[in-house]
């Protein structure tokens, strides 16, 4: 893989992580998205990061799986296709959900496919004015794959999934705003202070209280609600033995604004 495909630079404790293969609409190489996995995995476990922004170059987030890079000549068996995804596609979304610090999609153009996917499962999704989004499987005969058929239907609801799934028409960043799929649509010479700006203001936050919500909230519709009230305890009586918190509560007494460190 170039060196060129995923960049890389951490500033003022934001990790920032950029598809940069323009000329493919970034679309995902399977060495890109492995790439991504291991930088999301690095900035979970760097205490020096506190927050990361993904995004892409040119006119496109993520144009989807570059099919032609992923595609074999060999005899296909049963559970390759399962066994691809699992380790692949399932794989880069999980890595996004589990990120211990906040994620910031700052999407410039085309999302599609898997690059859809890779947006709606970040915390916080910017959109410049000129992106658009694309369930773009059913064209190709496809089952949506990378969670979609999971992150959907918790942030639109099923009937609206169902529509962008079985239609795939693209959607613009206005509309995806309207239906919540997006938190702020902002013209696209604006987009990178925008997101600059966002991912300050996360990297000066309780970044460990942060975590906890991320998982609180990620969790929330897959159980029982005496299981997101224990769940909920038991961020409590971790985010407690925090300094940030303790720091938060001392800030409040002393009415004065909390100064963050991560910890």
């Amino acid at each position: 893989m170039p060196v060129t495909d995923v960049r890389h630079a951490t500033r003022d404790q934001v990790a920032y992580i950029t598809l940069d293969r323009p000329d493919a609409l970034n679309a995902l190489t399977p060495a890109m998205r492995d790439r991504v996995v291991e930088l999301l995995a690095e900035a979970s476990a760097d205490p020096a990061v506190r927050a990361v922004v993904l995004t892409g170059t040119g006119r496109g987030f993520c144009a989807g799986a570059d099919l032609r890079a992923g595609a074999g000549t060999g005899e296909r068996l049963t559970g390759d296709v399962a066994r691809v995804l699992r380790l692949g596609a399932q794989r880069l979304i999980a890595a996004v959900l589990d990120c211990e610090k906040p994620v910031l999609a700052a999407v410039n153009g085309t999302a599609a496919g898997i690059g859809a996917h890779l947006a709606f499962a970040c915390d916080l999704v910017l959109a410049a004015e000129s992106a658009r989004f694309i369930e773009v499987f059913v064209r190709r005969g496809l089952v949506p794959d990378g969670g979609g058929a999971y992150l959907l239907p918790r942030l639109i609801g099923p009937r609206r999934a169902k529509e962008l799934m079985f239609f795939g028409d693209a959607l613009p960043a206005a509309e995806a705003e309207r239906l919540g799929l997006v938190n702020r649509v902002v013209p696209d010479a604006e987009l990178e202070k925008t997101s600059h700006t966002w991912a300050a203001r996360l990297a000066l936050g309780p970044t460990r209280s942060l975590a906890l919500t991320k998982h609180l909230v990620n969790t929330s519709l897959d159980g029982d609600r005496a299981s997101a009230f224990a769940a909920e305890s038991w961020a409590q009586e971790i985010n407690m033995t925090t300094r940030d918190a303790q720091e938060g509560l001392r800030a409040f007494v002393e009415r004065r604004e909390p100064d963050f460190r991560g910890r």
